[in-house]
């Protein structure tokens, strides 16, 4: 299928990244390989993953490739396995998450976001959400943190039911929404 293919070398590191972690993730960020190149790959604000211009259309492979992705302190994604490193190119965030529900834990509200490539998790401490906002169109973009600095952008859908739960504040004559979980508050935006 077209986009569907890899190096039968790259294919081996991949397989093996993946049965190498008991929690399901290899241990990518321990990984420090000598051999570092830029592959054309991106991933788009939609969340498809696109190689050589053409779009990856089987879902095992996307989930393969994501398992191995990390972002680096120098704000580059990298696909990396024990013996290489791959640069990606990334639009947005590696992920979207497509869908929030609303619960409780030990009584205190919970949101719990699902990506696109089936990934949960609970808005938190250790998974913040953050809205950065276009400065010439006031349009927020929101984002939750998925795992080590891998985000996921929060879809239109799924931000606008956070919206509508959201509390608001006014402070200092500004009105701004506010989502809470795990007992932390995250600021969504202004409330117009």
């Amino acid at each position: 299928m077209p986009g569907d293919h890899t190096t039968p070398d790259l294919m081996q590191s991949l397989l093996k990244a993946a049965e190498s972690s008991g929690d399901g993730y290899p241990p990518v960020e321990k990984w420090n390989p000598n051999h570092c190149d830029t592959m054309d790959m991106v991933i788009r604000r939609d969340g498809s993953w696109w190689h050589e211009g053409r779009r990856i259309t089987r879902e095992r492979l996307v989930k393969l490739f994501a398992r191995i992705l990390r972002k680096d302190d120098d704000g580059v994604h990298y696909l990396v396995t024990p013996v290489e490193k791959q640069a990606v190119q990334v639009e947005a965030a590696p992920f979207v998450a497509v869908r929030v529900d609303r619960g409780e834990e030990a009584g205190q509200p919970v949101l719990l976001f699902t990506t696109n490539l089936g990934d949960v998790v609970a808005a938190g401490p250790d998974h913040p959400i953050r809205v950065e906002t276009d400065p010439e169109t006031g349009e927020p973009e929101p984002f939750i943190l998925i795992r080590g600095r891998l985000e996921a952008l929060i879809n239109r859908p799924a931000f606008y039911e956070l919206v509508a739960t959201a509390e608001i504040r006014e402070a200092g004559g500004k009105k701004t929404l506010y989502a809470r979980s795990r007992g932390e508050d995250f600021e969504l935006g202004r409330a117009e």
